[in-house]
């Protein structure tokens, strides 16, 4: 179950690394309608949930400590907290439809929330793949002269 964890935590941060590229597709394209964000949106509302799921129930079948899952777990409230600060951008806009400072400002806060969670979930990756280390072979140390080791 441990490799598990490794290869579900890594499908995670790919996924994040994607949905980066699914926002610069949506910041790049001239107009972007409602199509620019499908990638973006289905990402971030379907597959990264799932896999920050996957990769906090992976932690605990793999015994990992406590620690670690909790932080395996901490992507599920990012992911939603990012969900709630896009809506909150989004409740910002001027009777034009055009975003107001204050929600640009807020829409700067989801980029912020994306690095933070993919900063955790690279720690995750990492203690994940050293829970899924050999532990290292100990040497038998003769316990009388003589005894072979």
């Amino acid at each position: 179950m441990r490799k598990a964890f490794v290869i579900v935590s890594s499908l995670l941060l790919v996924s994040f690394a994607l949905q980066f590229v699914f926002a610069a597709v949506v910041g790049f394209t001239k107009p972007a309608g409602d199509g620019a964000y499908a990638l973006h949106s289905v990402n971030g509302m379907a597959v990264i949930p799932v896999l920050a799921l996957l990769t906090a129930l992976s932690a605990a079948l793999a015994k990992a400590p406590g620690r670690l899952i909790g932080l395996a777990v901490l992507p599920i409230g990012l992911v939603f907290l990012q969900a709630l600060i896009a809506m909150l951008a989004n409740a910002f806009t001027d009777a034009a439809g055009a975003r107001t400072p204050l929600g640009l400002t807020i829409a700067g806060l989801h980029a912020v929330n994306g690095i933070v969670a993919v900063h955790v979930v690279v720690g995750v990756l990492r203690a994940a793949r050293q829970l899924n280390r050999p532990a290292p072979a100990v040497a038998r140390v003769p316990v009388r002269e003589g005894e072979p080791a």
